[in-house]
């Protein structure tokens, strides 16, 4: 009997031992991963108590997006900003939140008020996050610029539905449906002509706003072209198939000055 109550008292210290060692082998989290999300209890009307370096995102005062109205738009000067995209290759990655292009041609940049931005990667949001005098669009696509502070300079594009626009065919023709694994991209670069993506018309909405995603950085730079481009239904589909919501809602403008711009 004595015998057995040691082999039993045995057997279950390997046990434990063993599922301590199993519960010390597994990865850490990284803080302020996937916490946040597009609805329900993680949702944008709960980002500001998520983690306490999204408080922006409840009491900010300069938040993104916002409606852009034209009648009440202040007309400004011309030249306050550049956009110089070119031709390249992009890699794609599904973040969870949104399908980014990176962008590695040091070549894109943008100007703003002198300083230079260097194009980082864009992104997309259904359905659009800006509306222009109160009207939303089934897309809108971030152009992330960034100076040497790290300082952003956000190019909105919004998108309408009509004809398919081939200058971004290669991207939503292979659009990652599920959460690339950290490291990984998209197996092929897609080429595509940045430039010709932005819309002809040189007209666009500049206001100081944030970032649109935790955790709602203060103090970026938008331009918001008033142009939408047109992709079809189908080029809009094949997104909303990944992400059919990944849209903040409008903020407060809370007395901000919004330019018109032409460029």
């Amino acid at each position: 009997m004595r015998k057995a109550w040691f082999h039993v008292l045995g057997w279950a210290t390997l046990v434990l031992s063993s599922a301590s060692v199993s519960a010390a082998d597994q990865p850490t989290p990284p803080a302020h991963a996937h916490h946040w999300s597009y609805a329900g209890a993680n949702g944008p009307g709960h980002w500001g108590s998520l983690d306490d370096a999204d408080v922006a995102c409840g009491k900010g005062e300069q938040q993104s997006p916002i409606d852009l109205d034209s009648r009440t738009a202040k007309t400004g000067k011309s030249g306050k900003f550049h956009i110089n995209y070119q031709p390249g290759a992009v890699t794609l990655l599904n973040n969870g939140h949104t399908v980014e292009a990176e962008v590695g041609d040091a070549a894109d940049t943008v100007t703003f008020e002198g300083a230079s931005y260097r194009l980082a990667q864009f992104h997309f949001h259904a359905p659009s996050e800006h509306s222009i005098d109160g009207k939303h669009f089934p897309l809108e696509i971030h152009f992330v610029n960034k100076d040497a502070e790290g300082h952003i300079t956000v190019v909105g594009v919004l998108v309408r539905a009509g004809a398919e626009n081939k200058n971004l065919a290669a991207v939503f023709n292979a659009l990652p449906a599920h959460e690339t694994p950290a490291g990984e991209h998209a197996d092929k670069p897609a080429q595509v002509d940045l430039a010709a993506v932005l819309p002809s018309e040189h007209k666009a909405f500049v206001y100081n706003g944030s970032l649109t995603t935790p955790p709602c950085t203060e103090g970026v730079h938008w331009i918001v072209l008033a142009q939408p481009v047109e992709m079809s239904r189908a080029q809009i589909g094949n997104f909303a198939k990944i992400f059919h919501d990944n849209h903040r809602p409008l903020q407060k403008i809370n007395g901000r000055q919004i330019d018109s711009e032409t460029y």
